[in-house]
Order: structure tokens, then sequence, then C-alpha cells
């Protein structure tokens, strides 16, 4: 069986991660509004997880989120934080451990909870890494994962591409791909979880500047790692033309510009023989159209 492609340098993605660590908490914005949802939904869930684990926690947005909230708080018995990048896991207590994503250490069936909030869509082979998480689970063991689906950043992906193709002799990937959001829940299933949901949480964040999304993502760790990115830095003139194309096309009445962000939230439960099955077909108790209140009639040929 051949491997996956190589789509991102996970090493370069590790020395951006380092670089953005010390001011991370600047624009930890999104990161905040994922692991909140995370535990809020860990809210709705009537069990104990006495082992959990926060992957890509970066600088612990998940265990502030869940110190606010006592009540879910205290249904995890202990939490252990991962991160790619050492420096993210740097100046705090608790149990830390630096590991990549792509290749997790935990025995198999040891954790009760997996947690990802804004990480996993930087994985080479993100079916593969669902895969070592759910085997990572204990039977009914829980995953929640949100990743940046495909319209994240649709405006500077369209602005970029234009500018380059007019001033450039070729254009190059400057803005990472992201998954759509219909998949999600195709993901689960091939990776083997059962129960498997996904939603999508659309946001849009408004800047004076064009430039102030772009010093926003360098400050995420959040900036293009892509294998086969264009190697050159953005010229000057090139950078300039994105930035007049998109207060040209996207700038809003009061002179702010949009730039979005998709968000697609992963639910899913390790397998186990006492959890809902689907009903087999021809097994209803009821016809549809008594359900209905219908009549039937038969299809002609």
């Amino acid at each position: 069986m051949s491997a996956p492609p190589r789509l991102f340098d996970r090493d370069l993605h590790r020395r951006r991660l380092a670089r953005a660590a010390r001011g991370y908490a600047g624009a930890d914005f999104l990161k905040r509004r994922a692991a909140e949802d995370i535990v809020d939904r860990l809210g709705a869930i009537q069990r104990q997880f006495p082992l959990a684990a926060d992957l890509g926690a970066r600088s612990g947005v998940f265990a502030r989120a869940l110190a606010g909230q006592p009540d879910v708080a205290g249904k995890i018995d202990t939490l252990i934080e991962t991160d790619l990048a050492p420096a993210m896991l740097a100046g705090r207590a608790g149990l830390r451990l630096v590991l990549d994503e792509e290749r997790l250490p935990f025995a198999e069936a040891s954790l009760d909870l997996a947690v990802s909030s804004l990480a996993l869509h930087w994985a080479n082979d993100l079916v593969g890494t669902l895969i070592q998480v759910r085997r990572t689970l204990k039977p009914d063991g829980l995953f929640i994962g949100a990743i940046l689906g495909g319209a994240t950043l649709t405006e500077l992906r369209q602005v970029l591409l234009q500018a380059e193709s007019e001033l450039a002799p070729g254009v190059g990937p400057r803005v990472s791909p992201f998954a759509d959001a219909y998949d999600g829940a195709a993901l689960l299933q091939r990776a083997g979880f059962a129960l498997p949901v996904s939603d999508v949480d659309r946001v849009t964040v408004r800047y004076a500047h064009p430039l102030r999304l772009l010093a926003d993502l360098r400050a995420m760790g959040e900036t293009n790692v892509l294998v086969e990115r264009p190697r050159g830095p953005l010229t000057r003139a090139i950078l300039g033309r994105a930035v007049e194309l998109y207060v040209q096309r996207f700038a809003e009445a009061d002179g702010r510009v949009p730039a979005t962000f998709e968000i697609i939230t992963l639910t899913g439960w390790a397998p186990h023989p006492d959890q809902q099955q689907p009903l087999k077909p021809g097994s209803a108790k009821m016809r549809l159209a008594d359900a209905l209140g219908v009549v039937e009639h038969k299809a002609k040929r």
C-alpha cells in the first residue's frame, strides 16, 4: 500500500508554531471559539472521562475553557496537553507531552476522551490520523475535533491568485487547502468511528486592513506550509496588488474587510457493542405511508 502524499511540511509547521508561541494569546480567538464549543458539547454528555488528551493544545485554551465551566471540568479526571511545538507547552503546570499528531504515542484503548481544536487540518493523512485517534480510545470512548474547512480564507485565496497571475510568470498555492465541509462525517466513518456527526460554524472576522489578517495568521502559526508552496516570498508588488484587490472586491460600507473562517467540528465514538445500532432494512414496525397519513400507490411500470 502506497504512502499518502506529503502535502504539508511538518517541520516547517513546528518552527512556525514555535515562533508564534510567545504572542499566541493575542491571536487565539478562533482557537478559543472552537475550544469553548467543545466544552459546551461535553457539558451535554452525561458521563465521566477519567483520562483525556488535548491534541494540539497550543497555549492551553481548552484547559482554560474547561476551568470556566467547573461542572464540565469535573467530568475529566486527568487531562494531557500535547503539541507539536515544545514552546507552546512551556511555562504552565499539568501533564504536557510534545508529539506529532501523525504519530500518536498513546497505547491502544488507553484514553476515554480525545479532543482537538484547530490542529489536525495540518495532518498529511487526516484519515490515518483519525484512525490512530480511534485506536487510542477505549471502546465507547469519545473524540471531538475541530478543523478548518474549505471556505476558510476564500477572500485571501482569490486575491492572491489574481495578483500573482497578473504580475508573475506563474502562480502557486499561497493559501493551504482545507477539508470540504461536506466530508466531515465521511472522514469519521472511514476512520472507523461509530455514530459520526459533523457540523459547520462559519465565522466572519472583520479587519481594518488586509495586512492585519496576515499578521493574525502569522501570530496563530497558521501560515502556508505546503510542500509545493512557492519558494520565493511575496514581492512587494504582488502583495500590494493583492491588498488593492481585497479592498476593491470585499470592503464593506465602513471600509473594513471580511475574512471567512469555516470551523468543521467532528464528533465520533470508538465502537462498542452496546452502542445504538441502525435498524436493518425491512425491520420497521409501521409503513411510511401510515406514519405520514397518506394513501400509498404502487408505482407504474
